[in-house]
């Protein structure tokens, strides 16, 4: 029937009256987010780029936009991780553990060992946990590293009785071959450990678990450019020896062992990187048999040092 409103497909048009309203959202959501920045002040636009580049020819020092940093500090989570680390006496700046978490052995184990040395575990939520630790599985439980004291590459000459003895890692990888090096360098009386900012290992968790504790006790230098620093310790009267397959010489048989030393290691898969190779005064080898292609940095460091510190003795 005309009119009919209630039949199939009918449209009821409204007309004024009371009508149901959006609470403001449609004009909210007319009103933006401000205006657009400038071109030249969004930093992934061309025309910043090229703001900056006119910036650095006129010698000015151009505006950096803000950017998350990332990295932060070292953490342990995981239960028998964090366990582990408390046995093995790691360095903890702050330790972490969720509200209601499960009691096991290994939690009372953590509790023990932390009671004994004077560690504080801050009670918190297992969301604040899950953002401190990057989302990593944690298991209720976590540990903060403190930041690594690394010290000077001069440092390293600083303090010395006798001859010195320094052990560079030019581009090792491995944190745990790092800290299989440091644990040899001070079994065998090695005045310090440097190794380049990049493209390197850090004192990371696993590298301080390799040292044994040694980490404590040896310093350990950052340098900006490995090659250079090389021939700053030369120049400082220091015999800088590199260590690869094919070595002029045995480290045995290594005239200048009992002199200032520099023993250089190379990264694990290409070895001495040839400007590093060009510092070196001379490059000795280690005879292994030829079914093996090579040794890994901390063993062949570990040998090294031994034979340097017979010739020493």
């Amino acid at each position: 029937m005309p009119g009919n409103s209630q039949r199939k497909g009918a449209v009821r048009r409204k007309g004024k009256g009371n009508t149901a309203g959006s609470g403001g959202r449609v004009r909210r959501g007319l009103e933006g987010k401000g205006p657009t920045p400038k071109a030249e002040d969004r930093p992934y636009h061309k025309a910043y780029k090229a703001k900056q580049d006119q910036q650095r020819q006129q010698g000015a020092r151009p505006k950096r936009p803000s950017v998350a940093r990332t990295g932060g500090p070292e953490w342990i989570a995981g239960r028998n991780p964090v366990l582990e680390a408390l046995q093995a006496e790691l360095p903890i700046s702050a330790g972490y553990v969720a509200e209601g978490a499960e009691r096991d052995d290994r939690l009372r184990d953590i509790f023990k060992i932390t009671a004994d040395r004077g560690i504080s575990l801050l009670q918190t939520s297992r969301g604040d946990l899950d953002r401190l630790t990057g989302g990593a599985v944690h298991q209720g439980v976590a540990l903060q590293l403190p930041a690594f004291d690394y010290k000077h590459p001069d440092d390293l000459l600083a303090d010395t009785d006798g001859a010195p003895l320094i052990v560079a890692l030019d581009h090792v990888t491995d944190p745990r071959n790092l800290g299989a090096v440091v644990r040899s360098a001070a079994a065998f009386g090695a005045n310090g450990i440097l190794i380049p900012e990049r493209r390197s290992a850090g004192m990371t968790a696993a590298a301080w678990k390799s040292s044994a504790g040694a980490a404590a006790r040896l310093p350990i230098a950052r340098a900006t450019n490995l090659t250079r620093t090389l021939q700053s310790y030369a120049k400082a009267g220091l015999f800088v020896v590199g260590l690869a397959g094919d070595g002029e010489v045995d480290i045995a048989d290594l005239p200048q062992a009992a002199d200032p030393l520099v023993l250089v290691v190379g990264s694990e898969g290409e070895g001495l990187s040839r400007l590093v190779r060009e510092t070196c005064d001379v490059v000795a080898s280690i005879p292994i048999s030829s079914s093996i292609e090579s040794l890994n940095a901390g063993v062949a460091t570990s040998i090294a040092l031994y034979e340097v510190a017979k010739s020493r003795s």
